[in-house]
C-alpha cells in the first residue's frame, strides 16, 4: 500500500474512532506530521508533533532519561519508549502517542545504519499504557527514501493498532510516570 492510502486511511480510522494523536519525531523531523496534515479535516485529530532532533531536546520537552541516552544512545528502545510517554503526558488531548528515531545514514554505526524505533503509546484510565516499541530495518538507502519508508511504517503501525485496538480496551503494560520494561519487538522489512 502506498504512503498516501495508508494516511488517508489513518485518517479515516482517527475520525472514525474520535481518536487524537500526537507525535514525537527525531529522524523523520517532523515528516510524520507533515505527511497526515495534508489529509484535509485531520487538524480536529492531529494534536501536533514534537520535533526532537537533538538529544538536550529530548531530554528538556520530553523528559527522557540522561542517563539512558548516554548508555543506550538516542537510537534505542529505551528512548523511543520515553519519548512516546513524555508526548502523551505533555499533550492532555491525545489519545495515542508515537514516537521515531532512527540511524537514517549516511554516517550510521554499520550495525544501526538504517534501524529505526516506532514506540506507541495510548492513554486508558489513570496511567500510560506503552503497547509497544519495535524496532524496523529499512530497505532503501538514500536518506530522504529512508526517511519516506519510516513515515510509511509508522503511520501502517499506527493504523493497524488503531483498528485492531480502541483506546477504551485494556492494554497490555501499564506505567505511572516511569518507562515500563515492556518488549520489543524486531521486525525486518524486505
Amino acid at each position: 500500500m502506498d504512503i498516501d492510502t495508508i494516511t488517508s486511511n489513518l485518517a479515516h480510522a482517527l475520525v472514525q474512532r474520535n481518536l487524537r494523536v500526537v507525535f514525537a519525531e527525531s529522524c523523520t523531523a517532523g515528516l510524520v506530521a507533515a505527511t497526515l496534515a495534508r489529509v484535509p479535516g485531520i487538524s480536529e485529530y492531529l494534536c501536533g508533533s514534537a520535533v526532537v532532533y537533538r538529544d538536550q531536546t529530548k531530554l528538556e520537552w520530553l523528559g527522557v532519561s540522561e542517563a539512558d541516552l548516554e548508555t543506550d544512545t538516542a537510537v534505542s528502545e529505551a528512548i523511543t519508549r520515553q519519548m512516546a510517554i513524555g508526548a502523551i503526558k505533555k499533550t492532555s488531548e491525545a489519545d495515542y502517542a508515537v514516537s521515531i528515531t532512527g540511524h537514517l545514514g549516511p554516517d550510521a554505526p554499520a550495525d544501526m545504519d538504517g534501524v529505526i524505533f516506532i514506540g506507541l503509546a495510548h492513554r486508558s484510565g489513570g496511567g500510560v499504557p506503552v503497547n509497544s516499541v519495535q524496532r524496523l530495518q529499512l530497505t532503501t538507502q538514500a536518506r530522504h527514501e529512508r526517511q519516506m519508508e519510516a513515515v510509511g511504517l509508522l503511520m501502517q503501525l499506527l493504523l493497524d493498532r488503531v483498528t485492531s485496538n480502541p483506546v477504551s480496551a485494556p492494554a497490555p503494560a501499564m506505567v505511572s510516570g516511569e518507562p515500563s520494561n515492556g518488549s520489543i519487538d524486531e521486525i525486518t522489512i524486505v
